[in-house]
């Protein structure tokens, strides 16, 4: 299978500017390039596609490129929906920092090193009559206005600073193949407009000759209609400091069975063949979650390093086993986001502390639970209605997990008076 066949399979190609042409091409070392505006300092799981796919072009000798618009940043790929709030000369420095940082980080390689380049470099000093001079006479308004997210955008409105937007990312395109010998974008399906206008710019300009190629991706769709990429409505971001690598590890363990499949194919670098064996496995019993697993432990060392998923796994074992003390307060807390957090500030018996805190509505119910054996604190199972919860027999003398029933927790916070 040719590695564009390959892609097909997985469900990363969805037009191609001349299929095959490129097939072709792709049999010697090719120069390629994304695009990834600096809209924050940090990507999310929903930009990890296009990553990949340019660390998978890489590991084939493929030389990638990730373009980060430090220029194109201040204007904002035209949305659907709305105008793009302007971002200030110091968000955009931070958030090319952090992004470029991650992306130098998943797509890394000894001899083959992705080179993170910024447009700003090359559009920041273009004065306005060579724009319109050198390249704004080589586009056609009839066309520009057919591309499908101005077509959007013509009812509801669009200002001109996005609507030349797509001008600006074909400068990009022809800049890069004139000095770095760029011959390839890649981009999700929404691009594809700004693909098309890049290569067209290019043969007007370099001529009909010019040898340059266009590729999309279908985007992630979740099988229920919601947005990729979140969790309880939240981003999951690929910097640790916002998601750390337990949190990240969920994500993919959490995936529906529906989903599970389709998201391996688009993000894991296992052959076709091992894929395959794992929707089989799974198929045979999806209560063991063996794709989910898979996914969720090698996408984590991707992005979080061999420690990051080492401390994912620890975590994981630990709560699934409930012996939590084996946890840093840092890890706890990040383990219990969602649970029920409390703050006590005196030494108090189970029984009254249950109480005290409406963990539980009444004495009587506290006791019968904690005779029950149905009480845990800190992993331990608690049977004695007079065991007193100090700081001192916290965790960290900070914190102690209280567990009713198999999978009800709580997060008491010891708290000086």
């Amino acid at each position: 299978m040719k590695f564009l066949d390959e892609l097909e399979w997985r469900g990363l190609v969805k037009d191609v500017t001349n299929r095959d042409a490129l097939n072709e091409r792709l049999e010697n070392p090719i120069s390629l390039y994304c695009g990834f505006d600096p809209t924050a300092d940090s990507l999310h799981v929903g930009h990890l596609q296009q990553i990949i796919l340019l660390k998978r072009y890489q590991a084939q000798g493929h030389h990638p490129i990730a373009l980060v618009g430090g220029a194109t940043g201040m204007i904002g790929d035209p949305r659907p929906t709305t105008e793009r709030s302007m971002l200030t000369d110091e968000d955009l420095a931070r958030n090319i920092a952090g992004i470029g940082s991650q992306i130098e980080r998943i797509v890394s390689s000894d001899n083959n090193p992705v080179r993170i380049l910024n447009n700003r470099d090359w559009l920041g000093d273009l004065s306005m009559l060579d724009f319109l001079r050198d390249y704004g006479k080589h586009f056609s308004v009839a066309t520009m206005l057919s591309k499908d997210t101005i077509a959007k955008r013509i009812q509801t409105g669009i200002s001109y600073t996005e609507f030349s937007y797509t001008i600006l990312q074909a400068i990009d395109y022809l800049h890069l193949f004139k000095n770095e010998g760029v011959q390839l974008q890649i981009g999700g399906s929404d691009q594809w407009g700004n693909l098309v206008s890049g290569t067209e710019l290019i043969r007007r300009v370099e001529g009909h000759e010019s040898e340059v190629y266009g590729v999309t991706s279908h985007l992630i769709m979740k099988s229920d209609g919601t947005k990729f990429g979140k969790s309880e409505g939240q981003n999951i971001w690929l910097d640790p400091e916002r998601t750390d690598a337990y949190e990240f590890y969920q994500f993919w363990i959490n995936t529906s069975d529906e989903d599970i499949i389709d998201f391996t194919k688009r993000l894991s670098f296992k052959s076709v063949a091992e894929i395959e064996a794992i929707e089989v496995a799974f198929k045979e019993a999806p209560h063991l979650r063996h794709a989910q697993k898979e996914l969720a432990k090698e996408l984590t060392q991707i992005v979080h390093g061999d420690a990051g998923l080492d401390m994912a796994l620890r975590m994981t074992e630990a709560l699934f086993s409930g012996n939590v003390q084996n946890l840093s307060v840092e890890e706890l807390r990040s383990a219990f986001k969602g649970s029920s957090s409390l703050d006590v500030a005196e030494a108090k018996t189970i029984v009254d502390l249950l109480v005290d805190t409406n963990i539980l509505p009444s004495k009587r119910e506290a006791r019968q639970l904690v005779k029950d054996g149905a009480i845990r604190v800190n992993g331990e199972v608690v049977n004695d209605a007079e065991f007193i919860i100090t700081k001192e027999n916290a965790i960290g003398e900070q914190l102690t997990v209280i567990r009713r029933g198999k999978k009800t927790y709580h997060l008491i916070n010891h708290v000086s008076v």
